[in-house]
């Protein structure tokens, strides 16, 4: 026998049209690549919305056209979030710091038909506009700029695309497992791969990653996305923001500590949500400034593993909860969150923070196991490392055009993180497998050695990778940013490894850098750093 209840599909034009309709008014803060500060709210994002949406469908774009952005996190870049899927079209967003030939592969392979593009990347897209074979309109997203018609032929100007359009155009209804958007991997071993989000898969992962103990983002909240809306759909933050009508600070191109304070400051942040390394250089900024960051409750880490030192330096300073999370693009991205259970609430802070050093636990809707070589299920006991595997609503099945599923034979989805898993479900990586250092059948974890070293004031930065080893086999080198005006030598940060971990897991080499490779998302590029160090203990015993 059937429910006898109504049956409305799950669509993404339904968040922006609740926001309109309940919090029309809640302002929506946009820095522009110009510098400037534009303010809107959540009436008008609707209104364009649906202006762009009847703009596409005008350009005669069939359901399911792929409609790619090379943009910064902005106001119109959240109308083209909603305006696109909204339509029954694709919102491919590109991650704009990938190499050229990855762009390029990107853009054929999705079969992109618009590219809208900020400013910033006009110069960029105009170089690469041949190699682009399906793009039929590229949308410079702002106002007229004759100057910028000369560089690229053919240009459309999204301020002008929006005029076009109705403001009154009514959301299609489709069905929820329609394609909404398409994220790429960062494509760090081979080409870039596709995942292919549902209307059905994000408002799931929407509703249940927003609850108490997901990131509980409230009417009464102002949010600052730091996490670029080209990673992963900026860990869903623009539609949990929708669904519950918060005020939304987008930054814009300005990610720099000096830049994020201000903000902070000046629209009264409430959450904001990041990579390790923003927050390292908001601190820096924030103890430069004399800044308390007063309105700032808590911030959301994830995208790599947090530094021990962070969690104090949030809390006792700046009185700032620090929330750490895990996911990837194949889990939309939310696989954990580390949020304190009941019986947590009695401990002592540091213990407390103790457990807020691991990346959490599962919300409802997505489920955690940990595995063998052998794909032989592990104990949970927080001591037993192993492979991790996730399954449920949200999570990849197969890679846009694969051939294959993406699972392995019994459904589950292999993460490439080594991990420990305890009986509450708190998940710690304890790194990746392509980082992990097996020295003399051992392994030792880089995650762990990079916490340390962060945790010394002279550094930065730093990042710990396998260098190849005469007798055994790897061996743990340290490639180290100095922090501003500070020194240190190898020596003294070898020997701050003492009692912390066993003898023979300290790096055999600290190598001190200008700086380290970043890729678009924040994260420290190890496989560069491999390429360009990885033989350096070999090169010593040579010499």
């Amino acid at each position: 026998m059937l429910g006898k209840m109504m049956d409305q599909p799950l669509l993404i034009s339904t968040l922006i049209a609740h926001s309109a309709r309940y919090h029309g008014t809640t302002e929506v803060v946009s820095v522009e690549t110009t510098g400037a500060v534009e303010r809107s709210n959540w009436a008008t994002l609707d209104a364009n919305a649906r202006r762009l949406a009847s703009a596409l469908e005008a350009l005669g774009q069939e359901p399911e056209a792929r409609c790619a952005t090379i943009a910064w996190n902005n106001r119109r870049h959240m109308e083209i979030y909603f305006g696109v899927a909204g339509a029954g079209l694709v919102c491919h967003t590109i991650n704009p710091r990938l190499h050229p030939d990855q762009l390029i592969f990107i853009v054929n392979h999705a079969e992109d038909k618009v590219l809208f593009f900020d400013s910033t990347f006009l110069p960029a897209v105009a170089k690469l506009k041949a190699h682009f074979k399906t793009v039929e309109h590229f949308v410079l997203m702002g106002p007229r700029d004759d100057e910028a018609s000369k560089i690229l032929d053919g240009l459309v100007f999204y301020d002008e695309l929006l005029e076009t359009g109705d403001a009154s155009y009514a959301w299609p209804q489709f069905e929820e497992t329609r394609a909404s958007s398409l994220c790429y991997t960062s494509g760090t071993t081979g080409n870039p791969k596709g995942v292919l989000y549902s209307h059905r898969s994000t408002l799931l992962h929407t509703l249940a990653g927003n609850q108490p103990d997901g990131l509980a983002i409230s009417a009464k909240d102002t949010v600052l996305p730091v996490v670029p809306m080209f990673h992963v759909n900026a860990w869903g933050v623009p539609y949990m923001a929708a669904a519950n009508g918060a005020k939304l600070v987008l930054p814009g191109p300005g990610l720099d500590g000096d830049s994020l304070v201000k903000l902070i400051d000046g629209e009264r942040v409430t959450l904001a949500l990041g990579v390790p390394t923003i927050w390292m250089g908001l601190l820096a900024a924030l103890e430069k400034t004399g800044s308390k960051a007063e309105s700032l409750v808590r911030t959301v880490v994830g995208g790599s593993a947090l530094p021990p030192s962070m969690i104090p330096a949030f809390r006792d300073t700046y009185g700032v909860e620090l929330i750490h999370a895990w996911g990837m693009t194949e889990t939309s991205p939310l696989g954990t969150l580390n949020q304190l259970l009941q019986h947590h609430q009695d401990l002592p802070d540091d213990e407390k923070a103790a457990i807020r050093l691991g990346q959490g636990r599962p919300p409802y809707g997505v489920e955690l196991r940990l595995v063998d070589d052998a794909g032989k299920a592990l104990p949970q006991d927080g001591e037993t490392q192993g492979e991790l595997q996730i399954r449920g609503h949200w999570i990849v099945d197969t890679y846009f055009k694969a051939d294959k599923s993406a699972l392995n034979r019994d459904g589950w989805f292999d993460t490439g993180d080594v991990v420990t898993i305890d009986a509450n479900g708190y998940m710690v990586i304890r790194d990746r497998a392509k980082d992990i250092i097996k020295s003399g059948g051992e392994w030792i974890s880089t995650v762990e050695l990079e916490n340390i070293a962060i945790g010394h004031p002279a550094v930065a930065n730093a990042a710990a990778i396998a260098a190849q080893h005469v007798k055994w086999d790897e061996r743990p080198v340290l490639v180290v940013l100095r922090a501003e005006g500070a020194d240190v030598s190898e020596e003294e940060l070898r020997a701050f490894y003492d009692g912390k971990v066993a003898s023979w897991q300290v790096p055999d080499k600290v190598v001190f850098v200008e700086a380290l490779p970043l890729g678009g998302t924040g994260k420290v590029i190890k496989a560069k750093l491999r390429e360009e160090y990885g033989n350096i203990l070999l090169q010593e015993e040579d010499a």
